[in-house]
């Protein structure tokens, strides 16, 4: 006994005081700035995903690998900021000289009765396991979402909204749509991470069906490869209560 409670107190005081405003390492990838000189072209060339264009960065599409602010550090820097959710898929696209992101990203408020609770139906659609990894470390002791009424529910019949990972297999359609139809409305989808956004690095594939993700109304949309718990918390905090 005398030894469990000298780890326990070893351990000090673990979880984040407030998730919404924690400080993250300055090494994280967050937020990307172009430049308003940024030569699109030629970052567009380096991009293994397609994610530069002529109008800009998508937060959508990009998988944070930093082979553009390698090839020219001047024109793309990623901010440690943690803010990447949005409420529009044209939000994500970051354009050079651009300032007002992420303070404008999401403006959407869901209805008042979700304000203190809200439970969430995760389906993996062929992800790789890295963003289902990042949203369950959003309830453990460190960041501990609960404590804003979000959780994350064994069934659809129980929940209010469906959070997808994954890039969505031709495998994993059907049972997508079945636990959409099994959510009671109102009902709302966030999609989370690169794959579930874009597709990620698996858009090209012969074997993506996306209509799911193109058919239905986005709630919000959290960047990342995979995406941060404090991204996943601070979208969904934002989204239920605001700034």
């Amino acid at each position: 006994m005398f030894e469990l409670l000298k780890a326990r107190i070893l351990h000090g005081y673990q979880a984040i005081p407030d998730p919404l405003k924690a400080k993250i390492n300055q090494a994280f990838p967050g937020v990307p700035r172009l430049s308003a000189g940024a030569d699109l072209a030629a970052l567009a060339k380096c991009c293994p995903v397609n994610a530069i264009s002529d109008s800009g960065l998508d937060l959508g599409r990009c998988i944070f690998c930093g082979k553009c602010q390698r090839l020219d550090p001047e024109a793309v820097s990623f901010e440690a900021d943690f803010r990447l959710a949005a409420d529009s898929r044209e939000k994500l696209i970051i354009r050079p000289g651009q300032q007002d992101y992420p303070e404008t990203s999401i403006q959407t408020r869901l209805p008042r009765q979700f304000r203190r609770s809200f439970a969430l139906r995760n389906v993996s659609a062929a992800g790789c396991n890295a963003c289902e990894l990042e949203l369950g470390a959003c309830s453990n002791v460190n960041f501990d979402m609960g404590r804003y009424g979000i959780e994350v529910v064994a069934s659809p019949r129980h929940a209010d909204a469906l959070i997808l990972t994954g890039p969505i297999s031709q495998n994993m359609e059907a049972a997508l749509y079945s636990t959409w139809d099994a959510i009671p409305g109102p009902r709302f989808l966030i999609l989370s991470g690169a794959c579930a956004i874009s597709g990620g690095i698996f858009a090209e594939s012969d074997k993506i069906r996306r209509s799911f993700a193109s058919k239905l109304t986005v709630t919000l949309y959290i960047p990342g490869c995979p995406a941060h718990p404090l991204s996943i918390i601070h979208g969904l905090v934002t989204l239920m209560r605001g700034r």
